[in-house]
């Protein structure tokens, strides 16, 4: 069967005077890589927290498989469900294995103890997001982009269902970001759920399977990236800081996609949404 993770009706408010997030309704199902697009301050992190569980909406619901998400035992839903943060609030004081070992948390027996699979499950994590090289490494000491690729190991390690993905490309250099994308893509075509918020629209054309676009906490797309990531969906979104084009795959099929990359137009003035080019 399918894994289905469903917002309806979805708002949260951190106080009384504005919803972040308003009468969301969203589908998603294992098997799809959707990049959750926007600018700053959309509601693009916030809709993350409340589908993995960590913030209760203010209304409306968020099932997983049919059952409440906020019903299911935190540990049992961290099987199920990782979160993928932008940063660290605080760095911890450990090595990198041990730091990715600890996505192994919902798995540990009586009293913290490691499985048998444990250490097959962290070394796995540890190659498949490029940073086995620096498993013996102090958190302290690494860059911004090897702590996010290791964010990642720790969320694979977990060996959930659902990767909840946040902006995992901001510190990366172009190679790990496109590496970073061709292996959340791999993990949506084996039957995982991926849901990724980017401000990588380049990324998001290429390698998506859906795009979802919020604004002030609304939905206002969703779809294919040839039909979402044009300049009629995403200028009275973005502005005109934005530049169309196709580009393609490389992979010698002829398939182009989607490209859109910052840019400015000068003194041009506001951008005509029927222009291929703003």
């Amino acid at each position: 069967m399918v894994t289905r993770l469903e917002a309806r009706g979805l708002s949260h408010s951190f106080d009384a005077a504005r919803d972040v997030l308003v009468e969301l309704d969203l589908v998603l199902s294992g098997g799809e890589l959707v990049c959750l697009v926007g600018p700053n301050g959309a509601g693009k992190s916030t809709l993350l927290r409340v589908l993995a569980g960590l913030l209760e909406p203010t209304r409306g619901d968020v099932r997983l498989d049919g059952a409440p998400l906020f019903s299911i035992p935190a540990r049992r839903r961290a099987r199920r469900i990782a979160r993928v943060p932008q940063g660290l609030d605080a760095l911890p004081q450990t090595s990198v294995e041990s730091f990715v070992h600890g996505g192994r948390y919902p798995y540990l027996g009586a009293w913290g103890r490691a499985r048998a699979g444990d250490r097959a499950a962290v070394d796995a994590a540890l190659a498949a997001a490029d940073v086995a090289d620096l498993a013996r490494r102090s958190m302290e000491e690494l860059s911004g982009g090897q702590r996010q690729r290791v964010l990642v190991a720790r969320a694979l390690a977990q060996e959930s269902e659902w990767m909840l993905v946040d902006e995992p490309t901001a510190a990366l250099d172009p190679e790990h970001a496109v590496g970073l994308f061709r292996l959340l893509a791999a993990l949506a075509a084996g039957g995982r759920g991926v849901l990724v918020a980017t401000h990588d629209l380049a990324l998001a054309g290429r390698f998506a399977d859906r795009v979802v676009v919020l604004d002030r906490g609304r939905l206002v797309a969703e779809g294919g990236a040839h039909a979402v990531l044009t300049p009629q969906v995403l200028v009275p979104v973005y502005g005109p800081f934005l530049h169309f084009a196709r580009a393609g795959t490389g992979e010698g099929d002829g398939e182009t996609k989607p490209l859109v990359v910052p840019w400015s137009a000068g003194d041009a003035g506001p951008a005509d949404p029927q222009k291929p080019g703003v």
